[in-house]
């Protein structure tokens, strides 16, 4: 028989997560109580398969199998659009990773991946009731990842990247969106940036203010600062300036790699120049995606009732106490903490209406779309809440119907 699921309390979980209180435990593998509530909540994965048709008799046996299932097998074989109304591809969603970026654990590799993924899944199901697969892979070129993922793809009505290092993420799914046709989503670009997008609108529904009169300095120029960026400009912003460790991203700078001359050519219109301090004068809003800490003395340069959105986990940018001596309207990433910018707000309703709407892309309508249905579900925003609950019933719904609509139009 198997055991009953274990259930943390909310003790247990405070104690786990305190890493103190406990008692010592014989399982301890180096500095981790296998024990303790965390990891008894994980004991056997988060995961199972079950099956949506009865199996009772010889009779089931031979619809579900064979002979029965050589028929629609052939069938699909001959119109392999039918795939999507006779199996599990029409509500199955591949989560991709390599491992190489994982929350802010950083490169711990596909196995240490999985429980983040598995995770992952269970929200899917939960809150949209799309089925997610986790699919873990060892660390490789763009091109192999690209090809492995393609390899699989026809199982799969959409793929969603996760925890894949910039900028190896931007081409990847640039490619993959090429290859495919089906939607392919990078959740730590786009989710970020509708979730933010979503709070800012609301923000400034507070504040009685319009998007493109805001000055707004992006900290890290990773996936999810690259997308804030982008989907921020397509909502109507203009003045967005980008910093990296070495400061203020512009066309002034000789050590730009990668993907950041794109940005240094789209952003930065008043030519700012120097450190994130420098960027920060007369600014609106804040948004931090890079971890790392700012300095008081440089918030104290921002504008009168500014906005701070410090989405670092689970160590904010700006501690949402010394953010409000500044700020105006503060978030951050944590669920202790009012206005919590979660990706879990986006992407189930995301690729629920994706699947439902039979698109092939999810598009920057649709985005922009999801953006302002998240910011919808909360009628009357106040400056401590600019974004509903992930708890909030209707939210995946509302999302769904708005990419849905997008994908129509």
């Amino acid at each position: 028989m198997a055991a009953a699921p274990f259930h943390p309390s909310r003790d247990d979980l405070s104690m786990a997560a305190a890493g103190s209180g406990a008692p010592e435990r014989a399982s301890v593998a180096g500095s981790y109580d296998l024990d303790s509530a965390v990891f008894r909540a994980h004991e056997g994965g988060k995961l199972a398969v079950h099956a949506t048709q009865e199996l009772r008799d010889r009779a089931d046996l031979s619809l579900l199998y064979t002979p029965g299932v050589a028929d629609v097998s052939m069938a699909i074989a001959e119109n392999p659009s039918l795939a999507s109304r006779f199996t599990s591809k029409r509500n199955t969603v591949a989560v991709v990773s390599d491992g190489s970026a994982v929350l802010g654990l950083g490169n711990i590799g596909p196995l240490g991946a999985m429980p983040v993924m598995e995770g992952k899944a269970v929200l899917f199901k939960h809150f949209a009731g799309v089925d997610a697969v986790p699919v873990c892979m060892e660390t490789g070129s763009v091109d192999e990842i690209v090809d492995a993922v393609a390899r699989i793809a026809p199982t799969y009505g959409g793929i969603n990247l996760e925890d894949i290092s910039a900028p190896r993420c931007f081409e990847i799914e640039a490619r993959l969106k090429e290859m495919l046709d089906i939607p392919v989503f990078h959740d730590d670009q786009h989710g970020t940036a509708i979730v933010v997008l979503a709070a800012l609108i609301n923000a400034c529904r507070v504040q009685n203010r319009e998007l493109p009169d805001l000055r707004v300095v992006v900290s890290g120029a990773g996936a999810a600062g690259v997308a804030v960026t982008r989907l921020l400009q397509r909502a109507g912003l203009t003045d967005v300036v980008v910093c990296d460790s070495r400061g203020v991203i512009s066309l002034e700078r000789t050590d730009l790699t990668d993907h950041k001359p794109r940005i240094a050519a789209t952003t930065n219109p008043r030519g700012v120049s120097g450190s994130i301090g420098d960027a920060l004068v007369g600014a609106d809003l804040f948004v931090g995606v890079s971890g790392g800490s700012i300095d008081e003395a440089d918030l104290a340069r921002m504008a009168p009732e500014a906005m701070i959105f410090a989405l670092a986990n689970p160590t904010p940018e700006v501690h949402p106490d010394l953010a409000h001596r500044y700020a105006a309207i503060v978030a951050t990433g944590r669920s202790d903490f009012p206005n919590q910018i979660n990706n879990v707000l986006a992407f189930p309703g995301v690729f629920r209406g994706a699947l439902d709407s039979g698109a092939r892309q999810i598009t920057e309508a649709m985005k922009l779309a999801a953006a302002e249905a998240i910011a919808r579900m909360v009628p009357v925003p106040t400056a401590e809440e600019i974004v509903p609950s992930v708890f909030t019933p209707g939210v995946a719904e509302a999302v769904a119907d708005a990419v849905r609509g997008a994908a129509d139009a």
